[in-house]
């Protein structure tokens, strides 16, 4: 039996079918004209065959990869390119933004100097500028694409289909070209009014068209984009960067913070933990100012809108920012015109002047307030503060206290409290001096019992210290020690036996006074406790931490009551003794006031930078701030009218009250503590 033929396609390693060989010997060879002969070397050849077209077949596939993986590279350059242009478009819009910030800002300064009737038509047009409707921006967009395929070289784009207000080109003292900019600001206007080059102010889409090829159309793209890319690389230190709350990795505005406390290490101003003591001046450029220079800002808007970085220092010495020595009380401020309410600039009742002081509704939306007739003149509300003294402690003042009666004023510096009697008039040198923890460890709060016979320590060390205040040489009776490397604030009990510190770990230690033992610890906060506070009825417990929350706590069944979410670290807060209203210092330069049982909450604005200290006064109708911008601040309490303002030469970072409400202390990073007189 012969072998039958396989068909095309069959498998190469099929078997050939043949017939065994036999005793009788080869088989033999046939001989009818239509049988097919299969040899050895024919189906070598037939192999060879299916081989070549298998062979192509992988050739043509090979190709076809080939040409996918290119399609497909070009796919991704095509991606990138498209990604980088919208990424540069992205800048573009993001610095659009920032100059129509800082023209509301030049509008919000210009404003107070105009009458009450120009006042009513800018706000008129401002408002007017804000309304683009839909038709009117796909009107722009058709006209810019417009622009850019038909106009010649050297032709000018039409003008945006946006009219001014009418009431622009009647404004005294503008002329025509300035008062009414017909549509939109023209880039070069907008940019160099805030001292930007022309062309960094708007997209060149309404320049000359593009009559290129496509393909050097797509070079132009890439390279535009390349070009957006490095400024943003350039500019990354902008503005609105410069304040934003501190992460907690290391990104470049912690490695600008870390660089200036370096720069300050001389001074003994970098802590080893979290909550750095950070001096720093906020603006170098700024020249200290003395200690007393005080800043009237009574009439609700003396908050300066951000400097654009093209501005120079000296601009900061405008007439309208110079203030006397003291703070005065402004009698006009009840027979102030109105507050403008249309304009899109917010007041609290000055004529033209920005708000700083808003009602958080339920819905989140800031509401500037609008203060009582009374809010200044009320009976027990200071007039303004007087400078009286100033305490050379020879380091960084991380911490202050003052005794009751008004005597003497304990100061926390590197390794040891300075106690001061400022009953003398122009005392320049301490008392004692008590050293605690280590020479290099910064004390970061220091408490005085009611009895005013024992001062409780307490810094950059697991120990607390314990003194004794009735002996004639003071002395430490009693440690306590902490597994926390740090304690950054106390609280103590108004029955005098319990002591509360605010760990770096994040617990809420709790002592025993007596017994000098541990009782217990409050466990909450994911990063290091800040700040702390008790109510006067000594049920309740208030802290914040570097976690970005503001906790409650029940004293009676040792629990956890409330917790505030912020969006910001909690540097500072203090609990108001007559009411139920608790005041948070940021990170982020604001102040928060909460009310502790209801969702009604009061946002103020007059930091430049991170609020470092916060304190109540006795009677509960006013309290201070103190920040990293040098400025002491004094508020209205609940809804934060500015009552006097004092300019010290650096960082705030500690403050305290008096039992009287008479006198304010304050300890600085220029290694002095200022006592001031409370007037009324």
């Amino acid at each position: 039996m012969y072998p039958t033929p396989r068909p095309p396609g069959a498998s190469v390693g099929s078997p050939l079918i043949h017939r065994p060989p036999s005793a009788q010997g080869p088989p033999a060879p046939p001989t009818g004209p239509g049988q097919l002969k299969f040899t050895i070397a024919e189906t070598c050849d037939r192999i060879k065959e299916e081989f070549n077209f298998l062979q192509s077949q992988y050739h043509a596939l090979k190709l076809e990869c080939e040409k996918l993986a290119s399609d497909k590279t070009e796919m991704q350059r095509h991606y990138v390119m498209y990604y980088e242009m919208s990424y540069g478009l992205n800048v573009e819009m993001h610095k659009q933004t920032e100059i129509a910030k800082r023209l509301n800002a030049i509008i919000a300064q210009v404003l107070p100097f105009l009458s009450q009737e120009h006042q009513q038509q800018v706000a008129t047009a401002v408002e007017r500028a804000k309304q683009v409707t839909m038709t009117e921006l796909n009107a722009i967009i058709g006209q810019q694409m417009h622009a850019q395929a038909g106009i010649p070289h050297g032709a000018h784009a039409p003008t945006l289909p946006m009219a001014p207000h009418p009431s622009l080109g009647t404004m005294p003292g503008l002329p025509p070209s300035t008062a009414a900019p017909p549509g939109l600001l023209s880039a070069v206007s907008s940019a160099s009014l805030i001292g930007l080059p022309p062309h960094l102010g708007m997209p060149s889409m309404l320049g000359k068209p593009d009559a290129l090829r496509p393909e050097e159309k797509r070079e132009r793209g890439e390279d535009r984009a390349a070009q957006l890319l490095e400024e943003r690389v350039r500019n990354s230190s902008s503005p609105g960067e410069k304040y934003r709350p501190r992460s907690r990795t290391p990104d470049d505005h912690e490695a600008k913070r870390r660089k200036e406390e370096k720069a300050h290490d001389s001074d003994g101003e970098k802590s080893d933990q979290d909550l750095v003591v950070d001096v720093a001046n906020e603006d170098p450029n700024t020249p200290p100012q003395a200690n007393g220079d005080h800043r009237d800002v009574r009439e609700n808007g003396e908050k300066k809108p951000e400097r654009p970085p093209s501005q120079s220092s000296s601009s900061r010495s405008t007439p309208q920012l110079k203030h006397e020595k003291v703070t005065g009380y402004d009698p006009h401020s009840a027979v102030r015109p109105p507050p403008l309410t249309s304009n899109g600039i917010p007041t609290n009742g000055s004529a033209g002047k920005p708000a700083y002081s808003f009602h958080v509704n339920g819905e989140g939306n800031l509401v500037p307030v609008p203060f009582p007739g009374d809010a200044l003149i009320a009976p027990g509300i200071p007039r303004h503060a007087r400078q009286i003294n100033t305490l050379h402690h020879g380091e960084v003042v991380c911490a202050v206290t003052i005794s009751n009666p008004t005597k003497y004023v304990y100061t926390g510096g590197k390794g040891c409290v300075k106690v001061w009697d400022i009953s003398q008039p122009g005392s320049k040198t301490p008392v004692s001096q008590l050293d605690c923890l280590q020479r290099d460890n910064y004390i970061r709060s220091v408490k005085l019992l009611p009895d005013m016979r024992t001062l409780i320590v307490g810094g950059e060390a697991s120990t607390l210290s314990i003194w004794d205040l009735a002996t004639p040489t003071p002395r430490i009776k009693a440690e306590l020690i902490s597994s926390a490397p740090a304690c950054y604030a106390l609280a103590i009990s108004p029955d005098s036996k319990v002591c509360f510190s605010c760990c770096s770990d994040g617990n809420i230690a709790v002592w025993d006074l007596h017994n000098q033992t541990l009782v217990r610890q409050f466990q909450g906060h994911t990063d290091g406790a800040s700040c702390i506070d008790i109510s006067p009825d000594g049920t309740k417990l208030w802290t914040g931490g570097l976690d970005n929350t503001v906790r409650s706590w029940d004293l009676r069944e040792g629990r956890q009551l409330q917790q505030h979410d912020f969006t910001s670290q909690i540097f500072s807060l203090g609990y108001c003794p007559t009411g139920e209203w608790l005041a948070v210092g940021m990170e982020s330069s604001n102040v928060e006031v909460l009310h502790v049982n209801k969702p009604d909450k009061y946002q103020l604005h007059l930091h430049e930078s991170c609020v470092l200290s916060l304190k109540f006064a006795n009677a509960g109708k006013w309290f201070i701030s103190t920040g990293k911008d040098n400025l002491l601040n004094a508020w209205r309490t609940p809804y934060g009218a500015s009552i006097f303002q004092s300019k010290e030469s650096s960082s705030v970072l500690s403050c305290d009250i008096s039992a009287d409400d008479h006198y304010i202390i304050t300890g600085s990073g220029d290694k002095k503590s200022t006592v001031y007189e409370v007037i009324y």
